[in-house]
């Protein structure tokens, strides 16, 4: 009835319109249809409502996602619908069958569905006549040789149309069943007359002989020579053929999506253009060719950057403040000078200045202390480690040339989060190495932390530059030594000292302990320790600057009391029964609370790894303690020196550096310079040999700041005067007796707090670095600041009046000679010598 009324009368009649993308409908056949758009679903929908009936019509287009009334062709098919089947992925899988054909005048509407005006076309004429007749028999002689050469048409199919006599009829079934293109089965529907339809059928099929007679040529001559490659390159463009033809997602759908993705992600215009470029270049690859591959990933890696893509940073000071107080106790002066930094982002609008490098020992809260700054600012947070990094390509990229090349670990971060203004943090930077063969990688990294040109770097695979001023870079580093100049010149350092007691504590009960309860499973307050326990695994089981072994041991604690919970829960009674005792230390003080005393650390952790103090236990002769600079913070190391027959010879052991077996001849010079000033009038350096020797010799040691040590140690030896054992030293001698000035102060004070010594003598040019002393250790400390190696021993030594006398009495011995040294040392002494006494009882005035 629907039927009768769209062809009855005259004029342009409305109807429901479905664009096909890669098919055709003719009249008079019954094809499948997928369809998978929502207007279409909608046109679909509203076609079966009124009689079934739907206008099929394909696109000019194939791409076309939302196509327009010029995207589509003019003459469409009046189709019925004769079964519908509903997918899993949401399409609808329909069958029409033609009816007529009709030519659309218009498109009436685009919302919620296309609507077509469209005008009944009568069926092409069928005049038949010689030509007509020769056309028909060309046809199916043409059509028998390709199915002969391998089409894949149907039996019932090939019996049709092998038994059709009406020409239209055969010049459309012939057209529905060989793989023709769009445009060529177009013709066939428009044609006006059946000889037209046959005309346009024969060349379409004349042109499938030539490929088919191409393809079998070409499969013989090369026959048994295919490889195992090329079979799968035929066997993949098969499956592509088979993909398109049951318009599945493969075909050009996902070439399409990759040029949405470049279009959208928002390259600057020369960097599109080459996109665009590319892409066209890998459309007009030959699917077989290796290079198609890499062309794809890299154009799927520029659509992945973010080159327009910002988070919303917002610079609130006082929020930075509170965030940087709630993640990290201590670092008072680093806190502060990371707010200025802050404050003068948000001033300026921009990143300016140089690049924040945090120089301190391992377990200080470098890397933490960059999250913070990202949570802070509420930026994301990246961080790539170049410990080891020996490649320049690490940080550049690869150059595309090169097999399974990458661009560098910069690019790849913010290809990973996704925005352009993380904070970007680089550690380990002091560990960067370099390879003779692969590049400085600590060179690449000049342009993308030097603010003044990062803002254009260059990835040698991306070939394109791109901008990095708005990422916030922080590095870290144990050391400065191993960084070259011209990376550190484009750094700001900011010192991370070692942590007092004190802050270990409170670190401990803000962060560790609550972060160690909830990995090891225990309730909040399940496990209570004191501050005394604490300060007993302080002071006992580690001996770091940082707070890692501190967080190792208190793991462990709590590992065996999730271990003894886990235990005592399968016997509920039992553990009921013993908590009702009451008794303190490892038992439990309050219901599902175990309390840690001091007293239970041994039980949990075994003997103490360090005593309480690290100071010699006496004052000894020719052991002096002294301070050391180490990766893991300051450290405290004893040198001792022996004397013993020989020839003179100085003897140095315990694996020394070249400066401090340069430092040791100097002190022992110097030794041998003022050993008449100190009483020493024998020629030791000519029939004995000088020992000088620090423990730990499996420990390789160097450095610029051992020679007071040495040399106190030496002149001990020789004068036999006792080091006093409370005091320590740090600094290094000129021939001349000066004290140079040495660094690495604030961490050298504090492995003597930390070792329990009271007094610390330090040149006096290092006055200025206690400032940045905490204040627990400056309070708890004593400082001599000396210029002159005579003050040193004077602090140092005990007897220091009878040294001097004895001294006074050499200089004298060595310008009178013996009787005027006697005399001397007569009046030198502080007690005046009398007489032998008498054998008759002495006077009580005498006594």
């Amino acid at each position: 009835a629907v039927l009768k009324q769209f062809f009855s009368g005259k004029g342009a009649k409305r109807m429901p319109l479905i664009p096909l993308r890669d098919t055709v409908v003719f009249p008079r056949v019954a094809v499948p249809v997928i369809v998978r758009r929502d207007k279409s679903i909608k046109a679909l929908e509203e076609g079966m409502k009124h009689g079934k009936i739907v206008a099929l019509v394909a696109q000019h287009d194939e791409n076309a996602t939302d196509p327009s009334a010029g995207q589509l062709h003019k003459v469409a098919t009046v189709a019925h619908v004769r079964e519908v089947v509903k997918q899993e992925d949401g399409s609808v899988r329909m069958l029409v069958e033609g009816v007529a054909r009709a030519h659309i005048k218009e498109i009436a509407s685009k919302e919620p569905y296309l609507v077509a005006r469209l005008e009944p076309m009568p069926d092409a004429s069928a005049n038949k006549s010689e030509r007509t007749e020769a056309l028909m028999f060309s046809v199916l002689n043409q059509f028998r040789r390709v199915v002969n050469m391998g089409a894949n048409v149907p039996f019932d199919v090939l019996l049709v149309i092998l038994n059709v006599t009406e020409p239209a009829l055969m010049a459309d079934l012939v057209a529905a069943n060989l793989e023709m293109t769009v445009d060529e089965k177009q013709d066939v529907l428009e044609a006006e007359t059946a000889e037209k339809k046959l005309e346009a059928v024969n060349a379409a099929l004349n042109r499938q002989v030539k490929l088919l007679q191409m393809a079998s040529k070409i499969q013989a001559d090369t026959g048994k020579e295919l490889d195992k490659m090329q079979r799968e390159v035929f066997l993949r463009e098969q499956m592509k053929s088979i993909e398109k033809e049951l318009d599945t997602l493969g075909g050009k759908g996902s070439e399409d999506e990759l040029k949405t993705r470049i279009e959208k992600a928002g390259l600057p215009p020369a960097a599109k253009e080459k996109a665009l470029k590319e892409y066209d270049r890998m459309k007009a690859m030959p699917s077989f060719s290796p290079e198609l591959s890499y062309v794809r990933t890299y154009l799927e890696w520029l659509s992945d950057l973010p080159w327009d893509k910002k988070d919303e940073s917002n610079v609130d000071i006082a929020l930075a403040r509170k965030v940087l107080d709630e993640d990290h106790d201590g670092l008072v002066k680093v806190k502060e000078r990371i707010l200025e930094y802050l404050a003068v982002q948000k001033l300026v609008g921009k990143i300016r200045g140089p690049i924040l490098c945090f120089v301190g020992p391992p377990g200080t809260g470098k890397t933490s202390l960059g999250k913070s700054i990202a949570r802070a600012l509420g930026r994301k947070f990246h961080r790539v480690s170049l410990g080891g990094v020996r490649d320049e390509a690490e940080i550049r990229g690869h150059r595309r040339t090169y097999v399974g090349a990458l661009p560098g670990r910069i690019i790849q971060g913010l290809a990973g989060v996704k925005t352009k203004n993380p904070v970007f943090m680089l550690d380990e930077i002091d560990k960067v190495g370099t390879d003779v063969l692969r590049g400085d990688p600590a060179s690449a990294l000049l342009e993308a932390l030097d603010p003044e040109q990062n803002n254009a770097f260059s990835d040698h695979y991306l070939e394109l530059p791109f901008d990095l001023s708005d990422v916030l870079f922080v590095t870290t580093a144990n050391m400065l030594d191993t960084i070259p100049p011209a990376l550190r010149d484009r750094m700001e350092v900011i010192e991370f000292p070692g942590y007092t007691e004190e802050e270990k504590l409170k670190i401990a009960r803000h962060h560790l302990l609550p972060k160690a309860m909830k990995d090891n499973g225990l309730a909040p307050r399940a496990c209570v320790f004191e501050d005394a326990a604490v300060r007993a695994v302080i002071g006992s089981y580690t001996r770091e600057a940082g707070v890692r072994d501190l967080e190792r041991n208190l793991a462990a604690i709590c590992r065996k009391v999730a271990k003894r919970e886990a235990e005592e829960g399968d016997t509920k009674g039992e553990r009921g029964k013993g908590r009702k005792s009451g008794k303190r230390g490892s038992k439990v003080a309050k219901r599902d609370q175990v309390v840690i005393l001091a007293t239970d650390i041994a039980k949990y952790l075994g003997p103490a790894k360090f005593s309480d103090s690290m100071k010699e236990e006496k004052d000894e002769v020719g052991a002096v303690t002294g301070l050391a600079w180490t990766e893991a913070g300051g450290d405290i190391l004893t040198i001792e020196a022996a004397r013993m027959p020989g020839k003179g010879e100085l003897i140095l052991t315990g694996h020394l550096g070249q400066v401090m077996q340069e430092s040791a001849r100097a002190a022992y010079s110097y030794a041998r310079t003022v050993a008449a000033e100190n009483g020493v009038i024998d020629a030791f350096y000519k029939d004995s040999d000088i020992h000088l020797h620090v423990p730990s010799g499996a420990i390789p040691k160097d450095g610029p700041s051992a020679g007071l040590a040495m040399a106190t140690a030496l002149i001990s030896l020789l004068t036999g005067r006792k080091v006093r054992k409370d005091i320590c030293m740090t600094g290094e001698i000129t021939l001349r007796g000066k004290a140079l000035e040495i660094g690495g102060v604030k961490e050298k004070v504090l492995a003597a707090h930390r070792a329990g010594i009271t007094t610390v003598i330090m040149p006096a040019a290092n006055k200025k670095d206690i400032v940045d002393v905490p204040r627990e250790a400056r309070r708890a400390l004593t400082f001599v600041f000396v210029k002159h190696m005579d003050e040193v021993l004077s602090a140092a030594l005990t007897d220091g009046a009878g040294a001097k006398a004895a001294a006074a009495g050499a200089r004298a011995a060595k310008k009178t000679g013996k009787k005027a040294a006697r005399r001397s040392r007569k009046t030198a002494s502080p007690i005046k010598r009398k007489p032998a006494p008498r054998r008759a009882k002495p006077s009580k005035k005498r006594r």
